[in-house]
């Protein structure tokens, strides 16, 4: 019987996370005894001798980025996006990996939904980064980028990197456009798939959408990495125009899962990950009495 696994979710300041929850319920599933903890961490590197004497971690803002340096290794698309949270620990030795792509990949999978076909990707930190280089793993994709002002060179990098990754995949079809949320507005386009990354409609800041319903109306689906409010203003200006919308809290139940594929090669059954997105957001409303955080 493996012994039981010394985990945690790092952060600073961190206070209400639902990253407990959820892990705990995953390692229940796995059947792997597991202690879960919460690490306030101000400052990683007189951390390290604590983390190294883990067997995995979760990182949450602000280390995604910080932790890098201190890395034994690093996956590719980590390396890429310049954003880590996930890391496997190996006899005292830091592994940093991102499932915020598989993650997003697997939350839209079992909902019938896909990084594929015409995408409109809002917003360019981490989980936007790690979501565009997943849909990249498509051949031929096809992705817009919407930048806010003071934000198009970011946006520019970005495009850079994808268009190298496709070349170096052998991707000889692909098109990635570079917009501002004025152009945005303006254009015509249909797209099948909008995913917003940015924290615009985030509680406490509720009632506010990224785009407008014009741009909503454009879209075939609309998937909000968001996942407090379980309903944010966007979503409901799809749903208002019987568009399928999906918010985020699958993403952060199935990034999670990701991680115990790459700690112990773990996967779940669909059946389970549509059980714990829905406590998951039960719990979360309980805790925050339904406003979420």
């Amino acid at each position: 019987m493996i012994r039981t696994q010394k985990a945690a979710v790092i952060g600073h300041p961190i206070g209400h996370t639902m990253s407990p929850f959820i892990q705990r319920r995953l390692f229940a599933l796995s059947g792997i005894p597991m202690e879960y903890q919460v690490l306030d961490v101000p400052d990683l590197k007189s951390a390290l001798p604590e983390l190294r004497a883990l067997d995995c971690f979760n990182i949450t803002i602000p280390h995604k980025s910080a932790i890098i340096p201190y890395l034994d290794g690093i996956c590719d698309t980590a390396r890429l996006c310049g954003s880590v949270n996930t890391v496997k620990v190996t006899d005292g030795r830091l592994y940093g990996f991102t499932t915020d792509g598989p993650g997003a990949a697997v939350s839209l999978a079992i909902h019938s939904l896909g990084l594929q076909g015409e995408l409109l990707l809002l917003g360019n930190g981490g989980a936007a980064k790690a979501i565009a280089f997943q849909a990249a793993e498509h051949p031929d994709f096809h992705i817009t980028l919407v930048h806010r002002p003071g934000s198009y060179e970011k946006a520019m990098a970005l495009a850079d990197k994808l268009a190298e990754y496709a070349r170096s995949r052998g991707d000889k079809n692909f098109l990635i456009t570079v917009e501002s949320y004025e152009e945005l507005e303006q254009d015509t386009k249909r797209y099948d798939l909008l995913i917003n990354t940015t924290s615009v409609g985030m509680y406490p800041h509720t009632g506010v959408s990224p785009v407008s319903e014009k741009v909503v109306s454009r879209c075939g689906a609309v998937f909000d990495a968001v996942f407090n409010p379980a309903e944010t203003e966007l979503l409901k200006l799809a749903k208002k125009q019987g568009i399928k919308a999906l918010g985020g809290m699958g993403m952060l139940v199935c990034q999670a899962a990701y991680s115990h594929k790459i700690w112990y090669d773990t996967e779940f059954r669909d059946s389970d990950l549509h059980a714990l997105i829905r406590d998951a957001q039960e719990e979360m409303e309980r805790i925050f009495g339904g406003n979420g955080k």
